[in-house]
């Protein structure tokens, strides 16, 4: 058993998904996401669709009204290395 490590769950999450995540982990609706930003409740659709690419602007406007920094809705399965961390 000297040989045994658990194995880690990976899934991979587009940044479409990343948005839907957070924002529905915040109980927002897309409506209320849309009067928070600004952004038309078809377009966030679009984005968590992945019909439509974010772009920068939008990625900010939308980290902002959540709360995240713009790099957890751009690079969702992205972790530090554990050199970095210790």
């Amino acid at each position: 058993m000297n040989e045994y490590r658990p194995a880690k769950k990976r899934i991979t999450v587009s940044v479409g998904e990343s948005v839907r995540i957070i924002r529905e982990l915040q109980e927002l609706s897309q409506n209320q996401l849309s009067e928070l930003t600004g952004i038309p409740q078809t377009t966030i659709s679009a984005i968590e669709n992945d019909r439509i690419r974010l772009g920068v602007e939008r990625t900010k406007v939308l980290a902002r009204a959540l709360k995240v920094h713009p790099g957890v809705i751009v690079f969702p399965g992205w972790e530090l290395p554990i050199e970095a961390t210790a």
